[in-house]
């Protein structure tokens, strides 16, 4: 298989993309895409959560481990279930960089579960 660049460009999500294509992926397939933009305070990450609610999105958050010099690091995470194309997930992330600085937050990226089927029959 070859990889058309117009579709996976040469970069971190076209890379990712391209990626789980060999790996046997059916981008055509929708997946649970995991979208995460951390915070420092708590404050900061609940605004945004009720933001995100608001708008209905589907969200989680967390706090990670301290950091050494005590200070706290949150973490929100945005599902979407969506189709894996390039242009989409660039959007989702500028708009998800948007949300990030209107509360203060970084965008972090983006993940999902790979999900691979064998279609041999039995």
């Amino acid at each position: 298989m070859t990889r058309d660049y117009e579709q996976f460009p040469e970069n971190d999500n076209g890379n990712v993309l391209w990626q789980m294509v060999e790996d046997g992926n059916d981008l055509s397939e929708p997946h649970e895409v995991e979208f995460s933009i951390v915070f420092e305070k708590q404050e900061q990450v609940e605004k945004c959560a009720l933001h995100l609610l608001h708008q209905e999105q589907k969200i989680s958050l967390y706090q990670e481990e301290l950091h050494s010099d005590g200070s706290d690091m949150w973490v929100l995470n945005i599902h979407i279930n969506m189709m894996l194309e390039y242009d989409d997930i660039a959007d989702l992330e500028e708009w998800m960089t948007r949300i990030a600085q209107e509360f203060d937050g970084e965008y972090d990226g983006w993940g999902c579960m790979s999900y691979i089927y064998d279609d041999e029959a039995e």
